[in-house]
């Protein structure tokens, strides 16, 4: 899957949590001195070789002999070409770098994201969506800013790739070298499965024990899994079961989020189809913590945070179809009614109109539990 749409929160961890640029500068060390080596090789060998042709070698033998001598010191002169390749792992590793130092760190990423948790979950009253709508322009300015870093590792990384000089030129006009190496070369197109790690079962695996293809990572049952222990197909992260979910631990088809049990879930721990948000039980929700009515044992459609039943718009009422806050019962508009169809505050009982006299203490009582006053 491309990066552009990777969230920060995998961007950074895997640019961060890898071995950096050491691995691709001991590289680059290594292919420079194999290619000192090999040259210093084919300069002795060419010298021995001319020397012996133009003093002790002579006649009908020493010519033969000569010229299987010189392909092999053509050889190694072509293979000397590793100084391109080491220059190129230079290449690559500054790439890295920057992109390193463009990245946003993943603890940054972190702490924003607990903010906005945070803030959803004392946003009772709404006095709270300035300072969500700022947390969740820094974070769309963190996935910008990672984007963009790589984006441009990958066109470092590119170029660096096509300035390889090919070993199939140099090898070609080597007498039986090149049409060796085209051999094996070619068979590698035909093969039906290639995987890369231990314990793969299926096709183009790149990683340990998955059973399936096209998976990237260890432990997966299924197709297209980037990620580790997902079953299913299509799932980027950990731990899913299910098709085409965005996270860890969920179960479903298209979730995005972690530990979701439903289908099209956005946010983390909610069980049902349909919600947007925290720990939300039911379908439809739209907030956090929403439940089932403890009487009625109906859930779903709340708009809010933290109401027990269904078609709630606000937070902390039970029941079903309220509108306002901490309502008991149904159809109540208001704050703290016990009761039904009831239109204003603290009222209690049925179809009534007006402020109750529990009215005033029933907010302090709500506000001091919710802290917002003390």
């Amino acid at each position: 899957m491309s990066f552009a749409v990777l969230p920060p929160e995998i961007n950074s961890l895997r640019i961060f949590a890898g071995a950096g640029s050491a691995p691709m500068l001991e590289a680059a060390v290594a292919w420079d001195g194999l290619s000192a080596e090999l040259g210093m090789a084919a300069e002795s060998f060419a010298s021995v070789t001319s020397g012996l042709t133009g003093q002790a070698w002579q006649g009908a033998a020493a010519k033969a002999m000569a010229a299987v001598a010189a392909p092999y010191s053509s050889w190694l002169s072509a293979a000397a070409r590793a100084a391109g390749a080491a220059g190129q792992a230079k290449m690559v590793a500054s790439a890295f770098e920057a992109a390193r130092s463009a990245m946003v760190h993943p603890l940054a990423v972190a702490a924003n994201r607990n903010v906005f948790v945070q803030l959803v979950m004392s946003n009772l009253f709404g006095q709270n969506a300035p300072a969500i709508a700022a947390t969740e322009g820094t974070y769309e300015e963190m996935w910008a800013a990672d984007v963009a870093a790589m984006v441009g590792y990958h066109g470092g990384a590119s170029a660096a790739a096509s300035g390889l000089p090919s070993w199939q030129q140099a090898l070609s006009g080597l007498p039986g070298i090149g049409q060796a190496a085209a051999a094996p070369a070619a068979a590698l197109f035909n093969l039906p499965t290639v995987n890369t790690g231990l314990g793969n079962s299926g096709q183009w695996n790149l990683g340990g024990g998955n059973n399936g293809s096209f998976n990237l990572g260890s432990g997966n049952f299924g197709n297209l899994n980037l990620g580790g222990g997902n079953i299913g197909n299509l799932n980027l992260g950990g731990g899913n079961f299910g098709f085409a979910n965005l996270g860890n631990g969920n179960i479903g088809n298209t979730n995005f989020g972690s530990g979701n049990n439903g289908n099209l879930n956005f946010g983390g721990g909610n069980l049902g189809n349909g919600n947007f948000g925290l720990g939300n039980f039911g379908s439809g929700n739209f907030g956090n913590a929403n439940g089932m009515d403890p009487v009625s044992f109906s859930t779903g459609n709340n708009i809010g945070d933290a109401n027990l039943g269904a078609f709630n718009l606000g937070s902390a009422n039970i029941g079903l179809s309220n509108i306002g806050l901490a309502n008991i019962g149904n159809n109540n508009f208001g704050f703290g009614n016990v009761g039904n169809n009831n239109i204003g505050f603290g009222l209690s009982g049925d179809n009534q109109v007006g402020i109750g006299s529990r009215a005033p203490a029933l907010l302090i009582s709500r506000l001091v539990s919710w802290g917002i006053v003390d």
